[in-house]
């Protein structure tokens, strides 16, 4: 039996993912699901809503449908618990990335944030850009790299 790989998703990855839908991003995210399962915790579930519901994002989606965005993520991904905690990073809010991963032996964690990515590999997990990921994982799904990006539908992200 093939063990599910997880993928850990930034805030800012995931919101860029949602508002750009031919975006890099949304190509990851994409991959990242048809490959395995992305996973999140509450702290960063809490962190990804707090934030896409902000104000700034109104230009981009309405509020009612990135309302409806983060209600149908929630219910595409697996909702995991960190086992340990990590201070390791030099920005203390993305500590939260890192325990998960590392808690649920995750593939990689797909960012933009160079205090994550200055820590690649962490634990053994790699710590890659969208686009990295995309080089990196296309050996093993060529055909899904160069899917064009869904556009957003409330039952299909």
């Amino acid at each position: 039996m093939k063990k599910i790989k997880y993928f850990v998703l930034d805030t800012n990855t995931l919101i860029s993912a949602f508002i750009l839908p031919h975006s890099v991003a949304r190509k990851a995210l994409n991959l990242a699901r048809k490959l395995g399962m992305v996973i999140i915790s509450d702290f960063t579930a809490n962190e990804f809503t707090d934030v896409f519901v902000r104000t700034k994002f109104d230009k981009y989606l309405s509020l009612e449908l990135r309302l409806e965005i983060i209600d149908d993520f929630k219910s595409l991904v697996i909702l995991a618990n960190p086992t340990v905690e990590i201070s390791d990073c030099r920005d203390p809010k993305d500590n939260k990335f890192l325990e998960l991963a590392v808690s649920e032996s995750a593939e990689c964690i797909i960012t933009g944030d160079q205090d994550l990515l200055v820590l690649h590999p962490f634990r053994h997990i790699p710590i890659l850009t969208a686009t990295e990921f995309l080089s990196s994982y296309d050996k093993e799904s060529v055909f899904l790299v160069n899917e064009p990006a869904t556009e957003y539908r409330t039952t299909n992200l």
